[in-house]
């Protein structure tokens, strides 16, 4: 499929998503097009069938058939290389790249002990900033499945810390009929990580 047409789409199933932002707004950030140009688009990918006709705003079971999205998610309190690393590779194992950032309670409740110090919106806003990330979200309420199910990836990509298995991860994911590769991504600089920096530097980190 011709890379544009794969980025329009995108665009709408991202804003289908989260609709605070229209999918030309979405498209134009990455990408220099008119607004004509992205109207042609739609009107083109409706006539091949992965747009519905009815709705321009709305991708056929073909469109979204058409992507391979891919679902990372964590706290993201504090951006670093590590994560830049791990979203990268989680990029290029797909053509979109949602990011999930954990509510403050649901990773409290993973870690009693853990110390967050940015709230949602803010580390939503962080990793909104990478401009490879196509689309960053705010866990669900409940567990990480409903977030799963509202998303309906083709890839879960674990960190390589993070502590769930790509077995229990897949079990969860069938019992709600959801049909997902859970794959384990590497890091070339393991010693980067979030906790470490926090303990190391301390809470002078975010006086900065």
């Amino acid at each position: 499929m011709d890379p544009v047409d794969k980025a329009v789409l995108a665009s709408l199933y991202a804003s289908a998503l989260e609709p605070s932002i229209p999918a030309y707004e979405r498209l134009k950030s990455k990408l220099a097009v008119s607004k004509e140009f992205f109207d042609e688009r739609i009107a083109r990918l409706a006539k091949m069938g992965m747009v519905e006709k009815a709705d321009h705003t709305k991708l056929t079971f073909i469109g979204r058939d058409a992507l391979k999205v891919v679902l990372v998610g964590g706290v993201f309190d504090l951006i670093h290389p590590g994560h830049i690393h791990t979203l990268k590779a989680a990029k290029e194992a797909g053509d979109v790249l949602v990011v999930v950032i954990a509510r403050t309670a649901t990773a409290q409740k993973i870690k009693k002990d853990r110390k967050i110090y940015h709230d949602e919106a803010l580390r939503k806003e962080l990793v909104e900033s990478l401009g490879f990330v196509d689309l960053a979200l705010i866990g669900r309420e409940g567990t990480l499945y409903d977030t799963v199910e509202y998303v309906r990836p083709n890839v879960i990509a674990l960190g390589y810390d993070q502590a769930h298995s790509e077995k229990d991860v897949a079990e969860n994911c069938k019992k709600r009929n959801l049909d997902v590769q859970v794959i384990r991504l590497s890091t070339p600089i393991p010693g980067s990580k979030s906790s470490k920096m926090k303990e190391e530097l301390g809470d002078t980190i975010y006086g900065i």
